[in-house]
């Protein structure tokens, strides 16, 4: 199973990427979080629905010193990602 998430607000600057990438470590996610030159934090994530949920869940507050506004979710094709990394801003 895997989610595209685009996640806005105050969510650069804080940390957000990393923690992103620690969680998804934890829960054994594969795929990747990156910044967008709009000012979104993008987050493609593959693996078990519950550990899906649960980084959903985490995405909607984030780490300390991110302010979210909203996220959004779309199931998106399986690409078979290996570890979970960030990416460069588009």
């Amino acid at each position: 199973m895997a989610n595209l998430f685009f996640v806005s607000g105050v969510v650069q600057g804080v940390g957000f990427r990393w923690a992103t990438c620690q969680l998804a470590e934890e829960l054994n996610l594969a795929g990747y979080v990156r910044n967008r030159l709009d000012g979104r934090v993008e987050v493609w994530a593959e693996g078990d629905s519950a550990d899906l949920a649960e980084l959903a869940h985490w995405l909607e507050t984030g780490p300390d010193g991110a302010h979210v506004d909203t996220v959004s979710k779309q199931k998106v094709e399986f690409k078979g990602y290996n570890g979970f990394h960030e990416m460069m801003t588009i």
